[in-house]
């Protein structure tokens, strides 16, 4: 008999969320651990355990469990590794899947978090009966997941989709965590949309209840906040991000012709004041052949669940 339940874990670089899920996609256990407590990656498996084993034994037991799959930053669904992850507390290359298998007992899968979540918008989200489709994830920084034919792209050696570090901004652009300058991510992640704050208030002169902030501390809620309050240089700032996102997009397009890009995160909150940009920046700039082709649509997950249940979805394909 098939076994009725498998294990999604998001590992993010600050906390680790996961949940063990049943054959309908629903999250029935649920649970947290916090990833930067442990100096030593065994023993972050090791409390991985101890705090799931408990739910475990709720849903009858690990010979319940058909699998355990894993989204984390940097995760190479080939290796079932951990490589290089710069916001990781353990450096290097770090057998994850292997370590997860040998520790719990079934089989264990792992791929990077922007695909984990990619896989949970197509098995139960907005992309179900999609085969053609780009996830864009903008959170801290701004990851994707590209979907063609139904597959999803992983590249030769399994780190394919870092379009957040395709460059946007040729000369002069802001220095990224990754070494390059001017990439996706430094202008479009929440922790551009700050920096763009802070730059724009350094260079005008104009009123703004930001300046009610002090400049190093002001987050990309709190724009979204003067926004919604309808402060001008607020609402500018999502029009220039938008703007920015949507000469992306129409690029990403002329790569793989996408029925949809789909946006996820925490800026996809902003709703149509980054969304409306986004759109008329696309269309301007999109290849005729294209326009009014590709939807565009907010994530049908909730975000605390996606990365979560795309894990899972992987887990289902393991055999036992």
């Amino acid at each position: 008999m098939e076994k009725p339940y498998v294990i999604g874990i998001d590992m993010g670089g600050t906390n680790t969320s996961f949940g063990i899920i049943d054959t309908r996609g629903e999250v029935i256990r649920r649970g947290a651990i916090k990833t930067q407590k442990f100096a030593e990656a065994d023993q972050y498996i090791e409390e991985l355990h101890a705090t799931l084993e408990p739910l475990i034994e709720e849903v009858g037991g690990i010979d319940k469990i058909k699998g355990i799959g894993m989204g984390a930053p940097n995760g190479n669904f080939y290796t079932g590794n951990v490589e290089f992850a710069p916001n990781l507390p353990w450096k290097g290359v770090i057998p994850f899947a292997e370590m997860l298998h040998t520790t719990f007992g079934v089989s264990a899968a792992l791929t990077n978090d922007a695909n984990a979540a990619a896989i949970g918008e197509m098995t139960y989200g907005a992309a179900r009966g999609m085969k053609d489709f780009i996830m864009i994830t903008l959170g801290t920084g701004v990851g994707s997941g590209i979907v063609i034919n139904g597959q999803l792209v992983y590249g030769h050696d399994g780190f394919a989709g870092e379009l957040g570090h395709t460059t946007i901004v040729r000369n002069n652009g802001r220095q990224c965590g990754c070494g390059k300058t001017g990439c996706l991510e430094t202008y479009t992640s929440a922790t551009g949309v700050a920096r763009t704050a802070r730059e724009m208030l350094e260079m005008r002169k104009d009123d703004s209840i930001l300046r009610n902030i002090p400049l190093e501390s002001i987050t990309s809620k709190d724009v979204f906040d003067a926004a919604m309050a309808g402060d001008i240089i607020a609402k500018e700032i999502f029009e220039y991000t938008g703007r920015v996102l949507g000469e992306a997009f129409a690029d990403f397009i002329a790569f793989s012709a996408p029925e949809a890009i789909i946006i996820f995160g925490g800026l996809a909150k902003a709703g149509n004041l980054i969304m409306n940009p986004i759109r008329e920046s696309m269309e301007k700039n999109v290849l005729p052949i294209w326009k009014g082709k590709v939807k565009l649509l907010f994530s049908a997950l909730n975000e605390a669940d996606a990365a979560i249940l795309g894990a899972s979805a992987l887990a289902w394909e393991l055999k036992n």
